[in-house]
């Protein structure tokens, strides 16, 4: 605990709070499960396979402790819904042949299609056999209709506010070691009020994933909360990757205030992110990203996956996924795969 309370906190994070509680409420009223979930989320039982739109309830599942779920990359992890609320992006990533410099010439490699952490991490539930629902404001330019379309034929459900302006777009320069430097744009994403959720969206969700990003600054803040407020009451659990040293410096106290509010279940962090946080994550679990050397949960090591190095964009969002759904086993072998090639996607 980190010791603020959240009655003191002024201005719009008290309309968070007011959101978060509502939400919660609603919730409460209108689904009949409490189920206490422990990560990751193993299959159920006896479920045949199925895909839940976002206007169907879930029946009660159950779930194995982190020691025990460990499920193989090619496994079907049936019945499992992973929602991520966050930023929906045209990721355009080059990978150089050697040092950038201005005033020259060189060759590349390059990809562009969907991306953002949120969106990433849907991307890698559906792609080890999980359902998954991405929820953000995306806007009706050509770039957001890429990103959309793409997400949508990787098998993710895409819900949220599609607007007019300017979607958000990401550029990754990667060197020839596969280390990446990110310069982005969000366009229209930061700006989703809670007033545009339909807590319909939520109906039926296991885990809900925060990107850092989306509780850096209101009105997207407040978006988080609502949702949160709302997969708590019905017994699915909230998870949180701290995704980026600078934002946190910058809005540290805000940021630390809206963590407190939600309790995740689990946070995810590079040592830097953890760093730049000066405290412990208010978390029944922290992973511990650290690139090549694999990542550290609750104090136990676990080695990455032997692979070769070609991108690391995107590797924490896929270590995400198999975490949550999987246990430390597929986190592993998913950030393997995603290194492996270009591109943050599966």
């Amino acid at each position: 605990m980190i010791g603020r309370s959240l009655a003191l906190t002024a201005g719009r994070d008290r309309v968070a709070l007011d959101h978060f509680l509502v939400a919660g409420r609603i919730f409460e009223r209108s689904e009949a499960r409490r189920v206490a979930w422990s990560f990751p989320l193993a299959p159920p039982a006896g479920r045949g396979d199925h895909r839940r739109g976002s206007d169907q309830s879930t029946n009660e599942e159950g779930a194995q402790p982190l020691s025990s779920a460990l499920v193989a990359v090619h496994g079907s992890i049936v019945g499992v819904l992973v929602c991520a609320l966050g930023d929906l992006l045209l990721d355009v990533i080059v990978l150089t042949d050697g040092a950038v410099e201005s005033d020259s010439e060189g060759s590349a490699q390059t990809r562009a299609g969907a991306g953002g952490q949120s969106a990433n991490v849907a991307v890698w539930s559906v792609a080890l056999g999980a359902d998954a629902r991405f929820v953000g404001k995306r806007a009706a330019d050509a770039a957001g209709e890429i990103v959309s379309a793409e997400l949508s034929v990787r098998g993710v459900d895409v819900v949220g506010p599609v607007v007019e302006g300017q979607n958000g777009i990401v550029v990754s320069l990667v060197d020839g070691d596969g280390r990446r430097t990110m310069l982005t744009d969000r366009g229209v994403a930061p700006e989703l009020h809670a007033e545009e959720l339909e807590m319909g969206w939520f109906r039926g969700c296991d885990v809900l994933h925060l990107s850092g990003y989306s509780l850096f600054h209101n009105p997207i803040a407040e978006a988080a909360a609502k949702a949160a407020g709302g997969v708590q009451a019905i017994g699915g659990r909230i998870s949180v990757d701290l995704s980026s040293a600078t934002g946190i410096r910058a809005v540290r106290d805000a940021f630390l205030s809206r963590l407190e509010l939600l309790q995740p279940d689990i946070v995810f962090g590079n040592e830097s992110e953890l760093a730049a946080l000066g405290t412990d994550p208010p978390a029944r679990s922290v992973v511990v990203k650290r690139g090549a050397a694999g990542f550290t949960v609750d104090g136990r090591d676990v080695p990455a996956a032997p692979a070769e190095v070609v991108d690391s964009t995107g590797a924490g969002d896929a270590l995400a996924a198999g975490f949550l759904i999987g246990g430390a086993e597929l986190a592993a072998q998913a950030a393997g795969r995603c290194v492996a090639k270009l591109g943050a996607m599966p």
